[in-house]
């Protein structure tokens, strides 16, 4: 019998371009990951460390549409992406990069200032300091700060690189030493080229199907036929559902390059976000114009995660505890549903019923999230986990106040980690609006914050914890505000 992914096989077969090489993919079981398939065309620079995108052991480049060049290269962890979805890509390795006789200039600063450590992760790291290297727009300026280096290296892109056996000085100065690339740079020659287009494919493996459809009407048709499809597209979440919790899903449906998903509008009443935009995306091309986006994209997991992970896979798994929900619930932000009966719009606050339960009807996806515009003035988002950066938080909140003449005209709070679904603090939000804007008010409404949800003990924090966190957060924030001098 011939199923429904082999009817949209091409005839070409399934291949990635690496180092440079055209290579088939070959008779691999559907859910094998980039890593395991490289690592068995001898290509094993890459390692695995964790199988949870946290460590950056397995960071690899891949060709992406740039925003400010034709193509990007971007660092992403080759563990968690299934190279089913890598067909018709181009991957660049550690061992593309350069060899022992021409050694890559970040492979050459490694080496000289000490940085390469025992060797297990340093193919990753050289990988993610590429990425940054050939990142468009980074200067030679002088003008370093704390998180930039004088020739304009942002050390957050080696935040998903964990391990530091030789401390974290050896690195930053190899990351700061990089000069620009050289004009005869082949990997910076190729930026001027578009990357190629993934292969609208198909592959079966026993059960297991992966389908990669042309159009998100294909996609929407499958969802009808197949309720039980996973749609992908960063593989940020399945990815470890795969490696660490075996999960085989029949059907696997990648989204991530289809034109409908991928809007960017930032018009004069709204902001549009494509569903399947990755989080670097919307950062890099809202450039600081959502001010409470960017206070949370640094703070969502690693660089190398926000290479692929999407707000429209952080919605759609339903979690009490992902970072843009609490954001986005503060903007008052809503979600477009779309579905072969048509599209809907849904407000954020009212799309969460339950734990991983929400409004979204088993043939729908989500396509677009709007903001609303104006934003109100006083915005912030707070994290509260046990690392500072590349980790899950306990408790997560996002603060839109407007105060005029002294008198708070508007209050939305989003949170997230303090219940079954990620909520808005009615409760809060009713304390504050319509009274004075004055450390009384707010330390009244931190009472009430702090009894906001239904806070639990698990091995991240305790209930008791959870609670107090979020009343200090609503005094964090009033301080930080009254000390800007507002």
């Amino acid at each position: 019998m011939t199923t429904q992914a082999q009817t949209r096989q091409t005839p070409r077969a399934p291949a990635v371009k690496v180092n440079g090489e055209d290579t088939a993919i070959g008779d691999v079981a559907v859910h094998t990951t980039a890593l395991d398939w490289l690592r068995d065309q001898g290509l094993t620079g890459a390692k695995e460390g964790c199988a949870e995108g946290e460590c950056g052991a397995c960071s690899v480049l891949v060709a992406r549409p740039g925003i400010d060049t034709q193509t990007e290269w971007t660092a992403v962890n080759a563990c968690l992406l299934p190279i089913a979805s890598l067909d018709g890509q181009e991957i660049v390795t550690s061992e593309g990069l350069g060899s022992p006789a021409a050694l890559h200039p970040v492979q050459e600063e490694m080496a000289v200032r000490g940085g390469s450590q025992c060797g297990y992760c340093t193919p990753g790291f050289i990988c993610s300091m590429a990425a940054e290297y050939y990142r468009p727009g980074r200067t030679t300026s002088t003008d370093g700060d704390h998180e930039h280096g004088p020739n304009g290296f942002d050390l957050h892109s080696l935040s998903g690189n964990l391990c530091r056996c030789t401390g974290y000085r050896p690195i930053r100065d190899a990351a700061y030493a990089l000069g620009d690339p050289t004009e005869n740079d082949a990997l910076a020659v190729r930026r001027d080229s578009p990357p190629p287009p993934p292969a609208v494919t198909g592959m079966v493996t026993g059960e297991a199907e992966f389908v990669r459809p042309g159009s998100l009407d294909d996609v929407l048709g499958l969802l009808v036929d197949r309720p039980g499809a996973q749609v992908v597209a960063g593989s940020t979440d399945l990815g470890v559902q795969v490696n660490i919790f075996g999960s085989r899903p029949p059907l696997t449906v990648a989204i991530d390059r289809l034109a409908e998903l991928r809007e960017f509008a930032f018009g004069p009443d709204e902001v549009r976000l494509g569903a399947a935009l990755t989080l670097t995306e919307i950062e890099r091309r809202l450039a600081g114009r959502v001010p409470l986006l960017a206070q949370m994209f640094p703070q969502f997991a690693s660089r190398l995660i926000r290479n692929g992970a999407t707000i429209g896979g952080n919605l759609g798994t339903g979690s009490p505890i992902g970072d843009t929900p609490p954001a986005l619930l503060a903007l008052d932000a809503s979600i477009v549903l779309a579905s072969r009966r048509g599209e809907r719009v849904v407000a954020l606050a009212d799309y969460f019923t339950g734990y991983r339960q929400t409004l979204k009807a088993p043939d729908e996806l989500i396509k677009t999230i709007v903001l609303p515009l104006p934003l109100e003035p006083l915005t912030a988002f707070h994290k509260i986990a046990k690392r500072r950066f590349d980790d899950i938080s306990s408790v997560a909140i996002g603060y839109a106040v407007d105060v005029v003449d002294g008198v708070v005209r508007q209050a939305r709070i989003g949170i997230g980690g303090a219940a079954a679904t990620p909520l808005r603090a009615r409760a809060t939000e009713a304390a504050l609006i319509g009274q004075p804007w004055t450390e009384r008010t707010v330390r009244e409404a931190a009472a009430v914050m702090a009894a906001e949800g239904t806070p639990m003990d698990d091995h991240r924090a305790s209930a008791s914890y959870r609670s107090a966190m979020l009343g200090q957060s609503l005094l964090r924030f009033y301080f930080a505000d009254e000390g800007a001098g507002a």
